[in-house]
């Protein structure tokens, strides 16, 4: 069984620990497989999304290393 998220809410302040829970679940990437499975995607566009973002992040590090150098 997975981890349960656990937020404590000391001092009875309710904004911080939504704030820490919410951080947490950003860090851990709910928010972003929730916009991913909110419409159905074809495995075609799931393939073409990846290969663009795989690309993406290769000119990305190309162009660090060029900083770098």
């Amino acid at each position: 069984m997975e981890d349960l998220l656990k937020i404590e809410v000391r001092n009875g302040n309710v904004e911080k620990a939504l704030r820490v829970m919410k951080r947490k679940l950003k860090k851990e990437g709910i928010f972003q497989e929730l916009k991913r499975r909110q419409y159905y995607q074809k495995p075609s566009e799931v393939k073409r999304e990846t290969a663009k973002r795989r690309l993406i992040n290769i000119k990305k590090a190309e162009k660090i290393r060029k900083i770098n150098s």
